[in-house]
């Protein structure tokens, strides 16, 4: 009679792992999903802008650039401060405005580089962070620890690129870009596995939706950033 309940137990443990694994797969599926449809609207937008004479002269000869590449940002503050209290309509619409005004931000890339450097350096970035995202996925290791250290070295890459902007120094350049990617490539590891474990916390459809569309745009900074860094360090300018 025990073995019988033990059995009985064990099945439905069974039964719920396969339930979670399920759900897990799909969560993260809807995760990049939503990340790399981002990405492909934010590429639009960008080669649509740096193609328009007109939209170029509109907003990188005007006053407007400033609000273009500081919206982004604003943006992101935003829905990190108010994602609880929007609805999932909301937070998708939030989003790809979002990837919208990254497009616009990022448009300059294709008047200082080439068109082949741009697109050699997407494909390594792909690479890189489908390699680095799939280990955070699957390792069975704790990367917390990972967090504060990964933190501080993005803090301190910012500050070093905004006095860079008063020293101009090649070597404070370069030390950036290369300290920048293995700070993307750590980050990328670590959002992953955190992002994973995002997924046993929602306790609804609606707040399991809106973890993966805040999931989605943690992977896209990380890409972005990864990709802006191999940039700037393999990119092949005009």
């Amino acid at each position: 009679m025990a073995f019988g309940t033990d059995g009985r137990a064990t099945a439905a443990r069974t039964v719920d792992r396969i339930a979670i694994d399920e759900g897990l797969r799909a969560y993260m599926l809807r995760v990049y999903n939503y990340m790399a449809s981002g990405l492909a609207l934010t590429g639009i937008v960008a080669f649509g802008v740096a193609s328009s004479p007109a939209l170029l002269k509109a907003i990188y000869g005007t006053p407007l650039l400033w609000v273009v590449m500081f919206s982004p940002l604003i943006v992101v503050f935003f829905l990190s401060a108010r994602v609880n209290r929007m609805s999932l309509g909301a937070v998708q619409a939030t989003f790809w405005t979002f990837a919208v005004l990254m497009g616009l931000s990022l448009a300059y890339i294709f008047l200082i580089y080439t068109g082949a450097s741009i697109a050699r350096v997407f494909f390594i970035t792909a690479g890189t962070f489908g390699a680095m995202s799939l280990y955070g996925y699957t390792t069975k290791r704790d990367l917390t620890g990972w967090g504060s250290f990964l933190f501080m070295g993005l803090i301190g890459i910012i500050i070093a690129s905004i006095v860079n902007i008063f020293l101009a120094s090649p070597a404070i350049y370069f030390a950036v870009s290369v300290i920048g990617v293995l700070i993307f490539v750590g980050l990328t590891a670590y959002d992953t596995q955190n992002i994973k474990e995002m997924y046993v916390e929602a306790d609804s459809t609606a707040v399991a939706g809106k973890k993966a569309i805040m999931g989605a745009l943690r992977l896209y900074l990380d890409f972005i950033n990864l990709f802006l860094m191999l940039l700037r360090l393999f990119g092949n300018r005009n």
